[in-house]
């Protein structure tokens, strides 16, 4: 045998062993735990049984646990008490910048269906009315990036505000009773506020920012076992493309789900992005400007580059 047969029958043979590792590891695996919210695709997916009607066959249990937050999601996936789920574009970050054992699995563009609400007869017209005005909002949230950028569309800081850190229950109570000024917030709660609460639109995110949502998996989960990473998104993705042709079924489902009135899912589906993809470049750049702001902002502790945990998948089956 030559040398350059001998190195390609030594490659093909370390091909062949990291695959049979990585098969090794998918067998081994008896649950997925997955983590979610009162909105989005994986909803619908635990909703229409599309990830047990995958997994199961292959005797894998998929087992839920719903969040108020993405915050306290991105805790639990750091402690390994669940393996996937869904954020908004902050709590990756704070959660990177902790040092947690996280990826950025899949993207999500939102173009719509969070921002600021203040109460009907509120003073504040304008963002500039906000300068000293009380926001509630969940710290490490979406939410609390959507205030950073919005104050700084009119030249005011994050120092200009009175930050109420709230979770999303929380916040409205506190909006429904007057005990904030404003309250940033997400779907479904956004149309929480404005349909129930009869809350006012100051701001629609879209109209300040480019934002994301992400799916992120626990980073030993996603390095042991790729292939069941890669297919949770290729079922969920199956499913968000299922949900942009059926918003009507998709507010029913949510409503099912999370028990929110339908009109109120009603409100929320039929503004919301559902398609799921890989993390560009692009996804990427805009990720780390929201990074390299909340850093100079001293709002979290140390720099972080958001390249550096987003997944890749390494085996070729």
């Amino acid at each position: 045998m030559n040398r350059r047969d001998f190195i390609q029958l030594s490659l093909a043979g370390a091909a062949a062993g990291a695959l049979t590792s990585i098969a090794r590891a998918e067998a081994g695996l008896k649950q997925i735990r997955i983590g979610y919210q009162k909105n989005g695709v994986l909803v619908i997916a635990r909703q229409q049984a599309t990830l047990e009607k995958h997994f199961n066959p292959q005797g894998i249990e998929v087992n839920w646990t719903e969040f108020s937050s993405g915050p306290p999601m991105m805790e639990a996936m750091n402690a390994g008490s669940i393996d996937y789920g869904a954020v908004g574009d902050t709590p990756p970050v704070f959660a990177q910048a902790a040092g947690a054992a996280i990826v950025y699995a899949a993207g999500q563009p939102i173009t719509n269906g969070q921002g600021i609400l203040v109460p009907q007869d509120s003073v504040i017209r304008s963002i500039s009315d906000l300068k000293g005005k009380r926001i509630g909002f969940t710290k490490g949230s979406s939410a609390q990036n959507v205030v950073v950028q919005t104050l700084e569309k009119v030249g005011l800081t994050y120092g200009d505000i009175t930050p109420v850190y709230l979770t999303p229950p929380d916040g409205g109570a506190a909006f429904s009773n007057g005990s904030i000024d404003a309250w940033a917030i997400w779907d479904p709660y956004f149309a929480i506020g404005e349909v129930k609460q009869h809350g006012r639109v100051l701001v629609n995110a879209h109209e300040i920012t480019k934002t994301n949502s992400f799916y992120i998996a626990n980073r030993d989960f996603a390095r042991h076992h790729e292939l069941i990473v890669q297919q949770i998104i290729d079922v969920t993705a199956e499913t968000a493309k299922w949900a942009e042709g059926h918003r009507d079924e998709v507010a029913k489902a949510l409503s099912a789900v999370t028990g929110i009135p339908l009109e109120v899912q009603a409100v929320a589906a039929k503004r919301s992005s559902f398609a799921i993809g890989p993390i560009t470049d692009d996804i990427i750049v805009t990720q780390q400007g929201l990074a390299d702001r909340f850093f100079k902002l001293g709002l979290i502790p140390k720099p972080v580059k958001v390249g550096q945990i987003v997944w890749k998948r390494t085996s070729a089956s």
